[in-house]
């Protein structure tokens, strides 16, 4: 976790030890925060034993390219989860900026309307979130539970159940299919989020407002943060990655359809989860995030150059999410004793 360094955040934040002073706790320290990014470089190395080609430059585009969806809405997760939320919402965020991109970019021959506009609907459902969740003091599973069903009505309603296939506006996948010195443009805006997330997250005072929250509420708001906009400025944000997402896996099929993203929440919370957030709130990073994309964007390309059913590859998924927040709860059972 990083350090908090004004003091409403710093009062509002659990202290969480640095490792100096004793040789064994400052390794078990780097052992333990580090200890993802290890099984991703052992991974990596399996990968590349069981499926030569894995390393190879297009196998990597590949595997970011169709993973950059999922890894922005992570990145709208981790501040969420960071901050001591949820959002059940995202995938039916995802669909419904899918869907307007292709459905307006079909109304108005503009691309750039349609993605102002699925934008736009990403922030609405995002501030929806944050307003019902701070201001109604909803407890998140359930406001978002509620809210994904309304979103995901919206999205069928307009499309009316039928998918917006768009073939005659050329310029519709260019968000897809524009390469910048040999790299696809999701490739580009994956990379760029997270470092501006990292950013925000860890270099400033927002972001360190953001730990005090998740770390202890009551305590934040005792110290006099603004929570409830806190609070509520994370769903917008996440929302606004939602549709963004789905604008970008749209263009790149070509069609906008209400009825993908389901497994979208599931994917990026366990993407987050497996980086090493605590799903209690106040601890991660971005950069933790990374990883845990990496990591099951790695396992997935195995599976599929293995042809492992895609069943299998549901449970072996489910168990890395039980393994990785059993692992996150013996930890700070040993940090509290």
């Amino acid at each position: 976790m990083n350090d908090v360094s004004s003091s409403a955040a710093t009062a509002a934040t659990p202290r969480v030890s640095d490792g100096v002073g004793n040789g064994n706790r400052s390794f078990g320290h780097f052992a333990t925060k580090y200890a993802m990014f290890g099984v991703l470089v052992a991974l990596i190395v399996v990968a590349t034993i069981l499926y030569p080609g894995f390393l190879n430059p297009a196998n990597i585009g590949n595997i970011l390219a169709q993973n950059a969806a999922v890894g922005l809405i992570a990145i709208g997760m981790t501040f969420v989860i960071i901050s001591g939320g949820f959002d059940l919402s995202v995938g039916a965020t995802y669909a419904l900026g899918a869907t307007l991109f292709a459905g307006l970019t079909l109304q108005t021959g503009s691309v750039v309307v349609a993605g102002i506009g699925a934008l736009a609907a990403g922030l609405i459902a995002g501030l929806v979130n944050g307003l019902i969740i701070s201001r109604l003091s909803v407890n998140p599973f359930v406001a978002t539970l509620g809210t994904s069903s309304v979103i995901s009505g919206i999205a069928y309603i307009y499309s009316n159940s039928s998918p917006f296939i768009v073939n005659s506006v050329p310029a519709f996948q260019d968000l897809a299919l524009t390469r910048i010195a040999g790299v696809v443009l999701p490739i580009w805006i994956l990379i760029i989020a997270f470092v501006l997330a990292a950013v925000l997250l860890a270099k400033t005072t927002y972001g360190r407002n953001v730990y005090a929250v998740g770390g202890n509420y009551e305590a934040a708001w005792l110290t006099g943060l603004r929570v409830k906009g806190l609070n509520s400025s994370v769903y917008v944000f996440t929302g606004a990655l939602a549709a963004l997402a789905g604008m970008m896996d749209s263009s790149r099929l070509g069609v906008g359809q209400a009825d993908v993203g389901g497994a979208m929440a599931l994917d990026a919370i366990a993407i987050v989860v497996v980086g090493g957030t605590s799903l209690l709130g106040g601890e991660g990073a971005i950069w933790r995030s990374a990883v845990g994309l990496l990591i099951l964007a790695t396992l997935t390309n195995v599976f599929y150059s293995l042809n492992v059913s895609q069943h299998w590859q549901l449970i072996a998924k489910g168990i890395i999410v039980v393994a990785a927040v059993a692992v996150d709860a013996v930890i700070r059972a040993k940090k509290r004793g």
